[in-house]
């Protein structure tokens, strides 16, 4: 293998057959190359699901309220569902246990003012907890606190590009804003990584907009975050029980599925990343294929290889050149060409993929990429299989005796 000479020999049969190493090296590179942008994509899709939940926490249920479409002891189909505060009272009693936090939510499209700037936004009145559920950045100030809550102020904590539209470069701590006809005094400015909507958000006490609307307790929205260590079957557990007890609260037939709707972020996740999963196995049984096209490529290449040369190989033997000798020559060839096309199209796919980054966003693909370990597996799989291949055209050239070789045309 370390023969200056055999190496010799190589070099000057590549520089000779030049279209041929190139089909060689091409079917090695092409084969990697497609396998390394497929496998990445698979977990660009990944990166997606993940991306999409990491703005929220994920141990959360939001309960939303509907419309029956059933009747039930006594009460009528068609009617409205309505939560208000003693539903969380009742939620936080009777599920302590699971419970790490709970947060209404009453949402609002308002005319926000400022000075001679204006605009709408949407206000959200919420507990102090909701931070928590949104996983909300503080960047200025504070975020709400029970005292709010309980004093019923009028403070409000706005988004960051609520800030920007209406106090430009100033600072807004301090400062107070006319929402829907009430002053609210801004606390607190915050981001959120969930995008611009996001941050076009107002946050004020819900029991203050309880009090502006008449002084009702009603609410739109019930969030409840859950303990994490429940785990999985905890949280579905703890979904159904919830379920149940607010269905027999509010009177709503079991079957109907319009009356509430629980959305468990948990299992949404869960089911996503599996999809996800399926998805990047579907891929990678397409990316393997890649590399089984590569093999049988480089094993009908060997054929061609092996019998363009038989005369030569011929004239090998009858100099005395052994059949180990004459397999080794024709393998160590073949690994060279393939081991240096198969790194070369692994770092042109690693490079393709460092090249889209967030382009493929809106394929649903963020983010594409391969772990280095996992590409160079991939090559040197690609590589001892490709002399597996090659080695039993070589062979059957060894065992060709030089008589018959030379006859060869």
């Amino acid at each position: 293998m370390f023969s200056r000479d055999n190496w010799k020999e190589i070099f000057e049969t590549i520089q000779k057959n030049k279209l041929r190493t190139f089909l060689s090296g091409f079917t090695v590179a092409l084969g990697i190359l497609i396998f390394v942008i497929l496998f990445g994509f698979g977990n660009g899709l990944i990166n997606t699901f993940n991306e999409f939940f990491a703005d929220d926490a994920t141990n959360v249920f939001y309960v939303f309220r509907g419309r029956t479409t059933m009747p039930y002891k006594g009460y009528k189909s068609n009617r409205q569902i309505e939560f208000d505060n003693s539903d969380l009272a009742d939620i936080e009693k009777n599920f302590a246990l699971f419970l790490e936090y709970t947060t209404p939510r009453i949402s609002r499209q308002d005319t926000v003012k400022y000075k001679e700037e204006s605009n709408n936004y949407t206000t959200q009145a919420v507990a102090s907890s909701h931070q928590y559920a949104e996983k909300t950045i503080m960047m200025k100030g504070r975020f709400l606190n029970k005292t709010d809550i309980n004093d019923k102020t009028k403070y409000a904590v706005i988004g960051r590009l609520v800030e920007k539209d209406l106090f430009g470069a100033k600072n807004s701590i301090g400062k107070y804003i006319d929402v829907g006809g009430s002053a609210f005094k801004v606390v607190g400015v915050f981001q959120d990584d969930g995008g611009d909507n996001e941050e076009r958000i107002i946050y004020m006490p819900y029991t203050t907009r309880q009090l502006i609307e008449k002084n009702t307790d009603e609410i739109d929205q019930i969030i409840v975050g859950f303990k994490p260590e429940i785990g999985y079957a905890g949280a579905m557990a703890f979904e159904r029980s919830l379920n149940s007890f607010i269905r027999e609260k509010k009177y709503i037939n079991p079957k109907d599925q319009n009356g509430i709707f629980i959305r468990n972020v948990a299992d949404q996740l869960k089911q996503n990343q599996q999809f996800a999963r399926v998805l990047q196995i579907i891929v990678g049984f397409v990316a393997f294929g890649t590399i089984i096209a590569g093999i049988i490529g480089i094993s009908n290449i060997m054929v061609f290889v092996v019998k363009e040369r038989t005369k030569e190989l011929g004239i090998r033997k009858a100099l005395g050149a052994t059949p180990k000798s004459v397999i080794g020559t024709i393998l160590l060839e073949s690994v060279f060409i393939t081991t240096i096309s198969g790194f070369i199209g692994m770092l042109i796919g690693i490079a393709v993929l460092s090249s889209f980054g967030e382009k493929l966003k809106d394929f649903f693909i963020t983010n594409p990429y391969i772990d280095l370990t996992m590409a160079t597996i991939a090559t040197i799989v690609l590589i001892i299989f490709g002399a597996i291949a090659g080695y039993v055209p070589a062979r059957r050239a060894a065992s060709i005796k030089p008589i018959v070789a030379l006859r060869d045309d």
